[in-house]
This record gives structure tokens, sequence and C-alpha cells, in this order.
């Protein structure tokens, strides 16, 4: 992939629309992509940028606002494709930037799907032998995005403006083979995040990247029962002027996967914001820190105690995957390092939390109960203090004698009895709870099968305690009552050692917030940053080398990078954190948008296409 200079583009010529499934409709990563990028992308493109997603979210109303009298060229389209009976909807986005937003309900043309896929078939020879709602609604909503472009790229073509449409993987680009097939004038670009086969095969592969270059696509498409979306997701690489995808990892699979090098690589940013001072790094991290410490006290005090000011937390989170996440390796990890800081008799307590969405009935009874309980009797304490609050001031004012009185003595037998009956009835010889809920398959779960198994179960000698809580972390959760972000800033250490990332948010987010975090050079955003100058552990990035050692071996690298860890200084965290926001810079949109500005060059120069 040898880089071409390429002149700028004139954006005054040009009008860019963006397609992905997650437009207004929360999935997963890409929604972070595209929402993150919109505030770059509306200043750098101002009104000639709009994005096109589904209207299929039932809370679309809360993101989206409708726009009923507007002039211009796409309003004009929409009203003309609602003319038709389509349900299409014009308007803003309501987040950072309000981008211009075009939303397609598929199921107002269902009517026409036999149609649609018949033509798909006839014209690009994909099978739809099987019945899959999600893949009827993707060819429906590709069906009407199609139809759009079509329209306004003739709209653009009056007005000298020239069409690129960017679209984000196989569930938004299906219209691309038409484009090509019909010669629309519209400069496609394509962007795989992870190639569905790539996903599939590492999660059953211990040596998905030695056997990569050696497998057919075909047989393993059959195999995993994926053949109609793996062959639309060829036709969307080979159909578009430029193909690009989010890191060198992901490059690899794309040519041996889809039969097509990338010509570009788009990695992925956030918004950064910095504090003007540094401090407030650490006051934000301490704060966070306070409120975690609520939920550990409910949660393991109830049955033993340790010191809070020798506590480390470290976290990782995402999808389930268990072995693609690296949640294998971080577990097998945390047995070693339990086991070493004990040998070490190291006088530090490390709570781990694993926060992955998995399907369960409700939140533990007990865990519940405990933090109710632990309410309780801060609410008991906030009323004895108040109580000798008062009586402390009246008797300043009424005595003779100037001593301090006995403080016990202003306090009721009423509230001296509910104090100690509420923590009897609290403490518990139980040990605490490992997961925060009631899983649907507890005897199954691979991470509960693996702290069942290495006898890692919250045991009072234990110096990692493990957390597993199968749910988002939100303001409206009432274990945690703070949200995602807020958990991430009062934690010490974010892990996520991945097998298969083809980016991997969590990192970056991660050190935006002054938290130090492990990757793998095996993620796409570990690949990238080990080439970066400040990509080092004094910035906050913890390296776990998984191309080329085996999985104990980078089991045994990853406990003795948490042990150092453990073992280091306050001072030495602190300076850490802030040098983390450093290279946090690096992940900002604004650095990073320059890559797309080259993708889109690179499509101008390539257009028109020859058959």
């Amino acid at each position: 992939m040898g880089k071409k200079k390429t002149k700028e583009l004139n954006l005054e010529t040009r009008v860019l629309a963006e397609v992905a499934w997650e437009v207004c409709n929360q999935v997963g990563g890409i929604y972070t992509v595209i929402r993150s990028k919109a505030p770059v992308m509306v200043k750098k493109w101002d009104k000639n940028y709009l994005l096109l997603g589904p209207n299929i979210h039932p809370n679309v109303s809360a993101d989206f606002e409708p726009i009923l009298d507007a002039d211009n060229a796409i309003a004009q389209v929409v009203r003309d494709l609602r003319a038709m009976g389509w349900d299409v909807q014009f308007g803003t986005w309501l987040v950072s930037g309000r981008p211009q937003t075009v939303l397609f309900n598929p199921h107002s043309v269902m009517g026409q799907l036999g149609n649609i896929k018949y033509y798909y078939w006839q014209n690009h020879h994909i099978e739809f032998a099987n019945y899959d709602p999600l893949m009827d609604q993707v060819m429906a909503f590709g069906f009407m995005v199609h139809e759009f472009l079509s329209r306004f790229a003739r709209v653009c073509l009056d007005q000298n403006q020239e069409l690129l449409a960017h679209f984000h993987e196989w569930m938004a680009g299906t219209a691309i083979p038409d484009i090509r097939r019909e010669q629309i004038p519209i400069k496609t670009i394509f962007t795989t995040h992870a190639t569905l086969l790539g996903r599939y095969l590492a999660m059953n592969d211990p040596y998905f990247y030695d056997h990569l270059p050696f497998m057919n696509w075909e047989t393993e498409a059959k195999n995993f029962n994926v053949d109609t979306i793996a062959r639309i997701e060829r036709a969307c690489a080979h159909g578009a002027n430029v193909l690009t995808t989010v890191s060198e990892v992901t490059a690899k699979e794309c040519v041996h996967l889809l039969g097509r090098s990338p010509d570009a690589i788009l990695p992925n940013g956030l918004n950064i914001e910095r504090f003007s001072v540094l401090h407030e790094v650490q006051n934000l991290h301490h704060k966070y820190k306070d409120q975690i410490n609520n939920f550990v006290m409910g949660h393991f005090f109830q049955s033993y105690t340790f010191d809070l000011d020798k506590v480390m937390y470290f976290f990782t989170s995402g999808r389930f995957e268990f072995k693609n996440k690296g949640y294998d390796l971080t577990l097998e990890a945390l047995a070693r390092l339990n086991h070493k800081m004990k040998e070490q008799n190291i006088d530090m307590t490390v709570v781990m939390f694993f926060v992955t969405k998995q399907p369960f009935y409700s939140i533990n009874q007990e865990v519940l109960t405990s933090r109710a309980m632990l309410e309780e009797i801060e609410n008991n304490c906030e009323s004895i203090m108040e109580q000798v609050k008062d009586r402390l001031f009246h008797a300043a004012a009424t005595n003779s004698d100037h001593r301090l009185p006995e403080l016990n003595e202003l306090v009721d037998d009423y509230w001296r009895l509910r104090y100690r009956r509420t923590i009897q009835s609290w403490k518990s010889d139980k040990l605490p709870s490992v997961v925060t809920h009631n899983l649907m398959d507890d005897a199954n779960d691979q991470i509960l099968t693996f702290l069942r198994q290495a006898n890692l179960l919250n045991y009072r000698t234990d110096k990692v305690k493990i957390v597993y809580h199968p749910d988002f972390i939100s303001s409206t959760n009432p274990l945690f009552g703070m949200e995602y972000g807020q958990f991430v800033r009062g934690c010490h250490l974010g892990i996520f050692p991945s097998y298969y990332e083809p980016w991997g948010y969590t990192p970056v987010e991660c050190l935006a917030r002054g938290v130090s975090a492990v990757t793998s050079d095996l993620s796409g955003f570990g690949d990238y940053v080990k080439k970066l100058p400040m990509g080092n552990e004094e910035h906050g990035i913890y390296m776990i080398e998984r191309e080329n050692q085996d999985y104990h071996s980078a089991a045994e690298q990853l406990s003795e990078k948490l042990l150092e860890y453990v073992k280091s200084s306050r001072k030495k965290r602190i300076q850490t954190r802030n040098k983390a926001e450093d290279l946090s810079e690096e992940f900002d949109w604004k650095n990073l948008v320059k890559h797309y500005d080259e993708a889109y060059d690179l499509a101008c120069q390539k257009f028109p296409i020859e058959k």
C-alpha cells in the first residue's frame, strides 16, 4: 500500500454521504466511529456532508430531529421518495455537530422484497436460501439507499458537484454492486471494520493467523452457514472504487478472505478533551474511585474487609467473545498474579471487574440486599451525626464546663441500638459473590467455569478479587450509579489483550481518561500504537506480544506486567496518568481524519470506472 501524494479535495464541489447501519442505531463500535467523527466532518464539509441510516431503533425519536420544511437538494429527493409511499425522513442526528441525516424505514418497502432479492441474485449471483429477518431488513435498506443515491447523484451532476458515498460494513454496503454495475456517477468507498469470516474463524481456531493464508473462504463460509453474507461482503469489497479497513491487522484478512488488498487504512479516533490543569485528571480519578469504593464495600465488606487505601481497580469490557477479547488470557494471568502476590506477601488487593453483556434473569438478590443494607448503615450514621451535632452545639452554648462532653452520651439509645442491629444483620459468613447477576446459563458460562476451576472465588486470602458484571454500567444501574466513562476514570488499569480485534476502542477510551491500558499486538490499536514514539509504558500502554508467542507465554508476560503495575509507586502512577492523556491526543479525530481525506482523494482519482 504505497502512499501517493494527492491533491487536496475541493470540498465546495464535492458532496459526501456516509452510509452505516449504526447511524441513529447503537449496535457496536461503528456507532462510536460515526458519532464521534461527526463534529470534525461537519466542520470540514458543512452542508456537503450527510449521513444515511436505518429507521429501526425503537427510541430513534430521542436521537433524531426531523426537518419538515427544509429547502435543499437532499430534502427534495426525500420528498420524491415519500411520494412513492416510502418511509424516508430528513433531519439532524442529535449528537455533537448535528449532522444532516436521512433515515430509511426498510419495512416500508418489504412488499418489494421478493423482487429485490431476485434481481440481486440475477445480477450478482448471490442466493438468499435461508429466512433471515435481519438480512431482509438489510436488503430492503440497501435498495432504498441505492434509489436515494441514484437520484441524488443526478441532482449533484446538475449542480456540477461530485458525489462520494462511503459505506461502513456489508450491512450498509449492499447498494455498491448495483452502483458499480449501473455505472452511476458516484465515487464509492467501502470500509470493512472486521471481516465476517475472520471473526468466526478466530473464535474457533487457536492458530487462526498461521492458517489464514491457506484458508478457502467459500468452504469456511459454508461451514459457518454464512455463505450469503460472505458473498455480499466480497461483492462490496470488489465493487467499491476504494477498499479500506481500520488496521494493518485486518488488511491481512482482506487479502485472504475478501480477495482484495485495501487501498487505505482508516484508524479509528475519538474526540479527546484535555483539561487545562493537570491536577483535574487526578481529582476526577479520586472522585469516581470513591464511588467504586462504595460498591466494593457493599459487595465485599459484608463478608470481610481490606484496606481501601491499598486497593487497585482493574477492569476489562466489551462484547462477550471469550477468546477474541482475550478474557481467557486475562483470567489465566489473574490466577497467576493472585499466586505471585500471595507468594511475595504483597500488601495490596486487586479488584478485577469484567464488564460485558450476557443474558441474565435479574440482579443477584444477595448483592442487591447487601448494597441496600450498606446504604441503610450510611443513613443511620448521618442521622447520628446530625443528632450529635445539634446536641454538641447546644452543650457548647449552655454548659459552663468547656471540656468536650462524652460523645456517646449525646446519642439516643434508639440510634445506638439501630446502628448495632443494622450492622449485625448485614454481616455474613458467606463468600462475596463473583457474579453480580443471576445468569441464564450459569453452569456453562466460560468466565465462571474458569474461576471455579482455578478456585478464584473471592476467598478472604485471595489477593485478586473478581467482580463479573454481565450488564452495561450506566447512571441508572442500581449497583454502580455512574456512567461507564466515570467508572473507567475511577479505575487504575484497563486490560484488553485481544486475540482478534480489528481496532479496539477500549484502550483509547482509557488513555483519554488518563487510565493506563494493556493491549496486544494482534489488535489493530496495538499494532498501530507500537509504531508511535509515545506508545510505551511510560505513557500508559502495556503491550502483550501475542503474534509470536504461545498462549501460556503471553499469560505469563501479562501476569508479570500486572505484578509490576501493582508494585509501582503512587507517584509513578500519577505521572503515567498525565502522560496517558498526551498519548491519547494521537487518536483525536482532528489528527486522524486526514486518512479519510486521502481515501476520498484516491476515490476521486479512480473515477470514472471502466468496465
